[in-house]
């Protein structure tokens, strides 16, 4: 989350998050990680929207798929995708042929009642529903995703483990506050 409020920070969309798109640094437990492969990012002012197809289709927001006005928030969207992926082991709009996939993504909603689910905290539910939010406008933006609860809990519990660290280099962002 921190990374992509760096990009944000700097007007860059990414418009391509997926789990190949993003690398620890190294094998540790405590790993910073870099997003790569800024092939399909954008340059998108505070207010400017764009309305290019880019994106994977697993990955890509609704607004894309029904050719809408569409920013920043689409990365938060693909944010959500990866939180629900790594949460439940499946993708939450998944199927064999991509049309079915994209109307999916488009009108049905994300499955929460099986598998791991069962095991995921109230919060991590929280955070990866609210980033799937179909209306983008209703969708968490990187402030609010940054200060969740669930975020919050790991930032404190990761600042802790690296006060016992010797590696003079590893730290944690201050995050914003709203």
């Amino acid at each position: 989350m921190v990374a992509l409020f760096y990009l944000h920070a700097y007007g860059i969309a990414h418009r391509d998050l997926k789990p190949e798109n993003i690398l620890l640094i190294n094998e540790s437990d405590n790993s910073d990680i870099k997003i790569m492969d800024f092939g399909l990012s954008k340059i998108v002012a505070p207010e400017e929207t764009s309305l290019e197809p880019f994106g994977t289709l697993l990955y890509v927001a609704p607004e894309v798929l029904k050719m809408k006005p569409y920013g920043k928030s689409v990365d938060l969207w693909s944010t959500g995708v990866i939180s629900y992926l790594l949460l439940s082991g499946v993708l939450p709009f998944d199927d064999e042929k991509d049309s079915e996939i994209a109307r999916k993504i488009t009108v049905s909603e994300a499955d929460y009642t099986y598998g791991k689910w069962k095991l995921a905290s109230t919060n991590a539910l929280d955070f990866t529903k609210r980033l799937l939010c179909k209306d983008k406008s209703k969708r968490m933006g990187i402030k609010e995703a940054l200060n969740h609860p669930w975020i919050q809990a790991h930032v404190k519990y990761i600042k802790e483990v690296r006060k016992t660290t010797a590696n003079d280099e590893l730290y944690i962002p201050v995050l914003p506050t709203e």
